[in-house]
């Protein structure tokens, strides 16, 4: 009996075990998001939150000098950075994943030239919080 599945992902692998579920990441994609993501999104949340606050910052500025056109141009690119930081303050980037704690898996057929198939798995946190988390295929 196969105790273990292995498929590949976008930047490793996911290792589908009897009772978890573990994602290694490796060649070069894997190398550099380990350097830029680490396990956790907290990190580009916080920089996506900083810009858009120096753009809105930017956004005052230039309503100051009268300027619309820039006023308009900064202000909707920090709600866009905004509203991606709020859609995922409930994702995770963990490597490990209890296979009793999924609540729901799904699969996403990618879009041509537009986006990548993928997995979205629902699962609790050791907090007890629903997660979710991406499997970039």
């Amino acid at each position: 009996m196969e105790t273990e599945k292995v498929f590949k992902t976008k930047t490793g692998f996911c290792h589908v075990l009897q009772d978890k579920i573990v994602l290694t990441r490796d060649g070069i994609i894997g190398n550099v998001s380990k350097i830029t993501e680490g396990n956790g999104i907290s990190r580009i949340l916080i920089i996506y939150s900083v810009i858009s606050i120096f753009l809105l910052y930017n956004a005052f500025t230039e309503y100051q000098k009268g300027e619309k056109f820039n006023v308009l141009f900064y202000t909707s690119f920090a709600v866009f950075l905004i509203y991606g930081v709020l859609k995922s303050m409930n994702n995770s980037a963990t490597p490990v994943i209890d296979r009793n704690k999924i609540k729901e898996a799904k699969f996403i057929d990618a879009k041509s030239g537009l986006t990548r198939a993928r997995f979205e798995i629902m699962f609790e946190d050791e907090r007890g919080k629903l997660k979710k988390r991406f499997l970039a295929l």
